[in-house]
């Protein structure tokens, strides 16, 4: 059988991390930000987990 490729988009969103977990980043951050709360904005800066309801999902594209 030949190997499975990993996804292009995934593999650009998506960092393991040493103990296994998944990073991922905020949306909502990139335009429309003059509606948005300072305070808001800055909460979405910070990187956060892959939710445990969407790991299988994640890495099924990431091939781990």
């Amino acid at each position: 059988m030949p190997k499975i490729k990993t996804k292009s988009g995934a593999k650009k969103r998506f960092k393991v991390t040493g103990s296994g977990k998944i990073k991922r980043k905020h949306a909502f951050h990139s335009h429309i930000l003059t509606k948005k709360s300072t305070k808001r904005k800055r909460n979405l800066v910070h990187d956060t987990l892959v939710s445990s309801a969407d790991m299988d999902r994640v890495t099924l594209m990431l091939v781990l």
